[in-house]
């Protein structure tokens, strides 16, 4: 217990503090948080430093810190996911989702082929591995996103509104593949495992939401005490996070359909208080959980011929996000300049990026070396986004209100950093 807790204030320091130093240079907080998992790990010293302080006993304890912390983190990103934002947006946000997620997903599955001979685990489905670097390669970090766009000033125009628009639905859609690509390892019990999955989801969305909307109103006509709302709810996502796990599905999978079922409409002042109470426990348990990740991650392990493997790996994520964005917005009309800055921030995978591959580890799909080469590749997919912005946006002042080609009439605010 001793060493439990002192590792835990050790965690909570380097990652605060790296994740500062980040923000000081212009980067997500969640940068830092990353890299302080890798310093922790085995990559330093050759492991003396994490074996010295993450011995196997205290190791398991702070992996269900860690999982309990990533359990509440998918209840907020359900809880965020808002469907109203598509209002007004639709064709151009099924357009960037198309580009955002169909065409990395597609170029990182011919990915997956050339990487399956030396990387796949023994025993591992071909299929499930495939189809997982396809997923790893497609996802985009919503909440970084979010972050970027409020520390850029962006929250209130039409850009930073149809961004988060897309980034939800490619999130949503990033979690149905996973469930699609966990389903497929189950062998003979996938299409059991699969119509389960989707009636607890159909559950979940039609039953469970409209008694979660009595809930809300019975908390704002004060019938309920507002301090119960709070700690039912995370009991809530606790259970369908359990339920999902019991089905042989991920538990992230039944905290993040139940942070969906959650209804906005009423309750905008609940809703902002159970994302700061989030925000609060999520803020010391997700260090946690990267410096758990760090743990299986050794640099010095890479070979030299591992180089070639992460060009390949970080060329196909760039340029299939970048490119296939910016052509799925283009071809709904949008002019140049906003398609690049949307394809920029569709780049960002810190955060959420790690937490699927660390999934496809533990499904021993892959082993340590291909894990450390994806997390080095979101690592630097999320530093290229604030560079990027700058660069499509150097030189303006104002950049279209109008995100659509021709109309130049309104004005959006300058999206360079302060």
């Amino acid at each position: 217990m001793q060493l439990f807790l002192l590792d835990v204030t050790l965690i909570l320091l380097v990652a605060r503090g790296l994740g500062a130093l980040a923000g000081r240079v212009g980067q997500p907080a969640v940068v830092g948080e990353i890299i302080a998992g890798v310093l922790l790990g085995p990559t330093l010293m050759d492991g003396a430093i994490s074996d010295a302080l993450f011995p196997a006993d205290v190791r398991s304890s702070l992996t269900g810190a860690a999982n309990l912390g990533l359990a509440l983190f998918m209840f907020g990103v359900g809880l965020e996911a808002d469907a109203g934002a598509l209002r007004g947006r639709g064709r151009l946000a099924i357009g960037g989702l198309l580009g955002a997620n169909l065409v990395p997903l597609a170029l990182g599955i011919g990915l997956g082929f050339y990487l399956l001979r030396e990387y796949s685990a023994r025993g591992a489905s071909p299929t499930a591995f495939v189809l997982f670097i396809g997923l790893a390669i497609s996802v985009t970090a919503f909440p970084v996103l979010a972050r970027i766009i409020d520390g850029r000033g962006l929250f209130a125009t039409e850009l930073g509104g149809l961004a988060l628009a897309i980034a939800a639905l490619v999130d949503v859609v990033a979690w149905a593949e996973l469930a699609v690509v966990q389903a497929t390892v189950g062998g003979g019990a996938t299409l059991w495992r699969t119509a389960l999955f989707v009636l607890y989801g159909a559950g979940v969305l039609l039953v469970v939401r409209p008694v979660l909307h009595r809930l809300v109103r019975a908390e704002r006509s004060q019938k309920v005490p507002a301090a119960w709302t709070f700690p039912v709810l995370l009991a809530g996502a606790l259970l369908s996070g359990a339920a999902t796990e019991a089905m042989g599905m991920h538990f992230i999978l039944g905290s993040f359909l139940f942070g969906m079922a959650i209804p906005r409409t009423g309750g905008g002042a609940l809703h902002a208080d159970i994302s700061d109470g989030l925000t609060r426990l999520t803020s010391v348990l997700l260090p946690v959980y990267f410096v758990v990740a760090g743990l299986q991650i050794n640099l010095t392990s890479l070979k030299i011929s591992s180089l070639w493997q992460f060009g390949a790996i970080l060329f196909v994520a760039v340029v299939s996000k970048l490119g296939g964005t910016y052509l799925g917005l283009r071809t709904q009309g949008m002019s140049a300049r906003p398609s690049m800055a949307i394809a920029a921030l569709m780049n960002t995978r810190g955060l959420t990026g790690p937490i699927v591959v660390g999934i496809g580890l533990q499904m021993h799909l892959f082993g340590g070396e291909l894990y450390a080469l994806m997390i080095v590749m979101m690592l630097v997919t999320t530093l290229m986004t604030d560079p990027l912005l700058s660069l499509t946006f150097r030189g303006t002042v104002k950049i279209p209100g109008s995100i659509r080609e021709g109309e130049e009439s309104a004005r959006l605010q300058a999206a360079t950093p302060p």
